[in-house]
C-alpha cells in the first residue's frame, strides 16, 4: 500500500528526515514512535502532500506519489487527521463532516453521514453546534471522522491522544481499532508508544530524523531500548 525509500526532507537549511526507509502493507495498522523533534510529524506532511521531500521516493497503491499535492492525495484515498486537529472552528459538525467528502461526487455521502455519527455518537446529538466549542476529545473525533467522510484507502493519524483525558484515549483507540478492522490502512504517529504498540502489529522507532529500529509491534514492546526510552522503565 505505501513504500517509502530513502526519503529526506528538510526545512530550509535543517534536514528534518534523512533518508528513511519504511513500509506499511495493506490493511495493516503500523505505528511510527519517537522522541518529540525526531521527525515523525515532517514525515506524515510529506506523504500527505503537504511537505515536498528533498529526495527520495514515496509509492501508493503502486504509484509514484512523491512531491504530490494533498488534493490530489484525498482524491487518490490518502488523508491525513492533522496534529492539533485542524478542525473548522466557525463551521458545524455537519460542515466540517461535508468539506472532509469535498473531492466527492458519488451518491454515497450521506451513508457515510451516518457511518461518522455511528462511530462517534456525540457528533451526532451536537451536528448544528460550532466546531470551535467542542471539547478537545471532541475535536479529535471529529478530525477523523472529517477524514473518514473522504473514503481513504490509507488514513495516516498524527498524535489523535495528545492532550486527551484517558477516558477519551481510551475511545480513540476503540475507533482507531474499529476503523482498521473495517479494511482501512492505517499509519499511526502516537506520543503515548504503549498504547500505540499495543494497538498496531509493527512499528518504527525513529530518532534524529532516522529509523533507529522497526519490528513486529509485540517484539518493540519488550525491547529494553525501547522499555528505557519510551515507556518510562
Amino acid at each position: 500500500m505505501l513504500e517509502v525509500k530513502r526519503l529526506e526532507v528538510a526545512y530550509g537549511g535543517i534536514q528534518a528526515v534523512k533518508g528513511i526507509d519504511l513500509e506499511v502493507r495493506d490493511g495493516e495498522l503500523v505505528t511510527l514512535i519517537g522522541a518529540n523533534g525526531a521527525g515523525k510529524t515532517t514525515t506524515l506532511k510529506a506523504l500527505a502532500g503537504l511537505l515536498k521531500p528533498r529526495s527520495g521516493t514515496v509509492l501508493y497503491d503502486g504509484r509514484d506519489i512523491t512531491g504530490k499535492p494533498a488534493h490530489e492525495l484525498v482524491q487518490l484515498g490518502l488523508a491525513l487527521v492533522p496534529e492539533g486537529r485542524g478542525v473548522f472552528g466557525r463551521l458545524t459538525i455537519e460542515e466540517n463532516l461535508a468539506m472532509g467528502a469535498y473531492t466527492r461526487r458519488d451518491r454515497q455521502v450521506a451513508q457515510d453521514f451516518d457511518r461518522a455519527y455511528t462511530l462517534f455518537p456525540r457528533l451526532k446529538e451536537r451536528r448544528r453546534q460550532p466546531a470551535g466549542t467542542l471539547s478537545g476529545g471532541e475535536q479529535q473525533m471529529l478530525a477523523i471522522a472529517r477524514a473518514l467522510m473522504s473514503r481513504p484507502k490509507l488514513l495516516l493519524l498524527d498524535e489523535p491522544s495528545m492532550g486527551l483525558a484517558p477516558i477519551m484515549v481510551q475511545k480513540i483507540f476503540d475507533t482507531i481499532r474499529a476503523v482498521a478492522a473495517e479494511g482501512v490502512t492505517l499509519l499511526l504517529v502516537e506520543q503515548n508508544a504503549k498504547l500505540a504498540l499495543e494497538a498496531c502489529s509493527r512499528g518504527y522507532v525513529m530518532e534524529s530524523g532516522e529509523i533507529a529500529l522497526a519490528d513486529d509491534a509485540s517484539a518493540l514492546l519488550v525491547n529494553p531500548q525501547v522499555r528505557r526510552a519510551y515507556l518510562g522503565e
